[in-house]
């Protein structure tokens, strides 16, 4: 019972001091978070843009009869 008693005593005082701490400024500055960079949009590949779909558009035109065409 007496430790439960010192547990709440130190709690209470500790809570008061950083409380008393708080009103008169005395805690230390808290340091700005780093500013984080936007990072650049993610690049946008437009269908005539993608080489992989030109090469294969010109797959499908020179073959049309392949059986591998995608339609």
């Amino acid at each position: 019972m007496k430790f439960l008693l010192v547990v709440i005593l130190f709690a209470v005082a500790t809570y008061l001091i950083i409380r008393l701490m708080q009103e008169r400024g005395l805690t230390p500055p808290q340091r700005p978070k780093p500013k984080r960079r936007p990072s650049a949009p993610p690049k946008i590949v437009a269908p005539d843009d993608d080489e992989d779909f030109l090469r294969d558009l010109d797959r499908r035109r020179l073959n049309p009869e392949d059986p591998d065409n995608r339609e």
